[in-house]
């Protein structure tokens, strides 16, 4: 069954407190205290998994604590046609999605890593690289496949179906919402199953819902999509 791909607006900011970590608490462990360390070192870290397990939402989280704290934050990932070059501002350098690359990426990507590892001047800088892969299957360029590896690697679990479905039950415990089994069963099956996405789903359920005074059955979905 075709999953569908939601547009209501921009969903939920990723945050490390948000991500859910069942099953990854190493990998987020890690990642919160280099985030929230001024005295980090620059290990380079690398994350993979299966699509929908968390690997954006961690990289994106990091981005903002980052920014947050005032340090600009180099990104790169496959949807950047023409990546900049290297700035000596940043303060670390994110590759998200590195088994999509195309070459002129793998190339940008390469030259990140070097110039945030080994600078010329100043202290390194952390690399935060993520894909579906383990570094040594990804078909990138070798010097750049074999770099992505050096450090600490972590895989990340996506959830499993009873823990999608006790998150997607707490949220909308927490917002009041009743969710029937059938409907939950409609949700989990016919839209993306990444949890951004169902936490963005069921925002937009529980306003379409409260617009219209109905209760939020399957009929009421199917209405919302037809309407928004």
């Amino acid at each position: 069954m075709q999953q569908l791909a939601l547009d209501f607006g921009l969903a939920p900011l990723p945050s490390l407190d948000n991500f859910v970590v069942a099953g990854n608490e190493a990998a987020l462990a890690h990642v919160r205290l280099w985030a929230h360390n001024p005295l980090r070192a620059p290990v380079p870290t690398y994350l993979w998994g299966e699509g929908g397990c968390g690997k954006t939402h961690l990289l994106r989280a990091v981005a903002a604590t980052l920014r947050n704290q005032g340090e600009r934050v180099g990104w790169l990932d496959a949807t950047t046609w023409h990546p900049p070059v290297f700035e000596e501002a940043w303060s670390v350098v994110l590759l998200d999605d590195c088994h999509l690359f195309t070459a002129e990426q793998q190339a940008a990507a390469f030259n990140w890593f070097v110039n945030a590892q080994t600078p010329a001047q100043g202290r390194a800088r952390w690399v935060l690289a993520a894909g579906a892969l383990p570094p040594a299957d990804l078909a990138l360029r070798e010097d750049l496949r074999t770099r992505l590896g050096w450090g600490q690697v972590y895989q990340l679990h996506a959830l499993a179906e009873d823990q999608r479905r006790a998150v997607l039950r707490r949220a909308a415990d927490e917002r009041g919402v009743h969710l029937s089994d059938e409907v939950m069963a409609f949700m989990l099956n016919r839209f993306s199953r990444d949890l951004s996405s169902l936490m963005q789903l069921l925002e937009h359920l529980d306003r379409f819902a409260m617009r219209t005074q109905r209760a939020i059955t399957i009929p009421l979905i199917k209405s919302m999509l037809e309407n928004e």
